[in-house]
This record gives C-alpha cells, structure tokens and sequence, in this order.
C-alpha cells in the first residue's frame, strides 16, 4: 500500500512539471501584476532603437559645443622664450649652447616677470602676441626698431583634469593649440577592460555633464566636438558596478561588464559561452527594474528561444546594466531534473516500506 502511494505522489507531481504555470513564463503571467510580460518583437526593438537614436542625438549638451577656444593667455608657473633678432645677448644670455629652457623667463606667481631694459613686467592675462607687443615697446627706448618674438616652453599656469579608469590619469595642460576631449583621452589612454565609456562626466564651471562617448559617429563623434577650456574635470568611471547576469541554460553563467552602452542580448548570450545545446531550447527571459523600491513593477521581456529567427531580434535588442538574463531550460530537461532529484526519495521509500513488510511479517 505504501508503494503504491509512493507510486501516485510522482505521477501527481511528474503533472505539475508539465501543468501551465510552471514555467517562468507561467510564473509571471500568475504573479498578481507584480511584473509586466513584455515579447520581444520587431515593434519593440524597432521602438527603442528610435528612442536609442533620439536620445544619441540630444545627447550633447549646447553649453559644451558652443564654446570656442579663445587664444591662449599666458599665466604664473609658464616659461616664455624671448627672442630680439640681431640680439643674442638677450635671447640667450645664458648662453646658446644651453638648452631652451635655460634661457626661459618663468612668470612669477604674481603675474610678472623681469627682462633687461624693459624692467618688471606685467604679463598674466595678455595674450602670446600682447606680451610680444608689450615687450618691443619696451625695448624701442634703447633699440632701434627692435624685432621680437615670444613663444612658451613650458606651459604650466592652465590644465584640464582627467581621473577615473584612464592607463595615465592626471592633469593635461592647456596650450595655445585648442585641446578637444578626444585628444584629451587619447593622450591619457583607456584602461580598456575596465572603463565605462557610456558615462563620461565632464565637470565645467561647477556643472557636471553626462556623456556617453561609446556612440561612434565618424568625425561628429562627442569627443572630436567639444574642447575643453582650463578647470575642466574629465571623469572615465570604472565599469565594475555596470554588469548584466547571464544565468540558467548557458555554457558559463557570468556577470558581464559594459564597456559601453551597447550591449545586446545576443552579445550577453556569446560571452557567456552560448544557449547549453543539450538542456536550453526554451524561452530566453531579460529581467529589468529589480529595486528596492516596492512601488516600482520589474519588467520582464521574453523571447522563445526554439525559434532560431528569435536570434534576429535578440542581436537587436540591448540589454542595459542591471539587467538579468535567464535562459530557461526544455522540457524534458526539466522532467529529468525532476526525476534526478524524486528517484533518491522513492528509493528510501521503497525501502523503508519493504523493511517494514519483511518486519511485520516475521513477528
């Protein structure tokens, strides 16, 4: 009798592996409105993509692609070059064979600096050509018609700030030849795996401006449009916390890193090894809005694995940090899990129940 029941507890429960509603897919549709079942589908893809596009294209603030390089003032901390052809004793007087450096004259931190004949001199503030001017007026009291040119050696006095997943972090200078972001980064380098380029922090003036610089776009990409201007602070923050989770029927369930904004599902599957070949062949599932926030419903987008034209909208369809991906396993993968784990049970059963037998018949 007790085998016989036994027996009627996994036909009952082998039911339930097959009944509606035993699936995810079940699951959410049962779940009281808790989460909203979205399909992926051409009209959803096509629908964010052109919200994708929108917002690329908003994306740069006005503020930064109206500003202009102005030319370079010089300011405390540069190394002018002072050359007065026909003059090298005022060129170079510590001598030509010395390096140009040596024969530089650093602004002072109040602004001026000292050359022969023309005395203390203010120059923080003027342009490289006014403090050319500056100096020629100067020496025409004791040179006739005298022949000048100034140039920096060493800027100091103006910088821009990169921080962040950069392979050289630290302050650039400014320079008289305007300095766009992209040249910017560029000379600091990408710490490649693990930087987010998708969230760029540009901070001017006290503002912060968020961009997302892994929107490639030929010679109007964001980078190559804006320049920077002294005080700038340029943020490249690390991707550690910008990870999608692969789990359920893949080869290697992970959590995957953004290195940009774009990341599809189909991309997400691939690192993680693939759909398993032999256990998966159900539904692919994109869980989105998991928070703390009780008030806030997740969504859920689903898309049927067993359709191989499925893998033509999930290489359209971008997952976003946060996300979970699931893929969901078989049928039968599910049937045979379920008999792995009830079959150890029905043993102990039948065995238990034959010692019983064999007890109360020996008595």
């Amino acid at each position: 009798m007790r085998i016989a029941a036994c027996t009627a507890i996994v036909a009952s429960l082998a039911g339930c592996v097959w009944a509606p509603g035993q699936s995810m897919s079940g699951t959410v549709r049962s779940s009281n409105g808790y989460v909203q079942l979205v399909p992926i589908t051409p009209q959803l893809v096509a629908s964010e993509q052109n919200a994708a596009a929108a917002a690329a294209g908003a994306a740069i603030p006005a503020a930064l692609l109206d500003y202009q390089p102005q030319p370079y003032r010089i300011g405390p901390g540069d190394t002018l070059y002072i050359t007065v052809w026909d003059h090298p004793e005022l060129t170079s007087p510590a001598g030509s064979q010395q390096q140009t450096e040596a024969n530089g004259r650093l602004v002072r931190p109040d602004g001026t600096l000292f050359y022969p004949y023309v005395g203390v001199l203010k120059v923080s503030g003027l342009t490289i050509e006014e403090a050319r001017q500056a100096i020629a007026s100067g020496l025409a009291h004791w040179i006739r018609n005298p022949q000048v040119d100034v140039s920096v050696v060493n800027y100091a006095s103006q910088y821009v700030l990169l921080e962040g997943a950069f392979v050289k972090a630290g302050p650039q200078p400014i320079t008289a030849v305007p300095l766009t972001l992209g040249q910017a980064i560029g000379v600091a380098g990408i710490d490649v795996q693990n930087a987010n380029l998708s969230g760029v922090i540009l901070t001017r003036d006290g503002q912060d401006y968020h961009l997302d610089l892994s929107a490639i776009d030929g010679n109007a990409a964001p980078a190559k449009r804006i320049y920077l201007k002294a005080g700038d602070r340029v943020l490249l923050p690390f991707n550690d916390r910008q990870e999608v989770y692969v789990m359920g029927e893949v080869v290697r369930p992970a959590a995957l890193r953004f290195k940009t904004a774009d990341l599809t599902l189909t991309q997400a599957l691939g690192q993680a090894g693939g759909l398993n070949e032999v256990t998966s062949k159900g539904m692919i599932y994109v869980v989105r809005g998991m928070t703390n926030n009780p008030s806030q419903r997740p969504t859920v987008y689903e898309l049927d694995a067993k359709s191989p034209a499925a893998f033509a909208l999930a290489d359209d369809f971008r997952v976003k940090p946060g996300d979970v991906v699931f893929a969901s396993a078989a049928g039968i993968t599910r049937w045979n899990r379920f008999l792995s784990q009830l079959l150890p049970l029905t043993s102990a059963l039948s065995a238990a129940a034959s010692s019983q037998y064999y007890i109360n018949n020996t008595k």
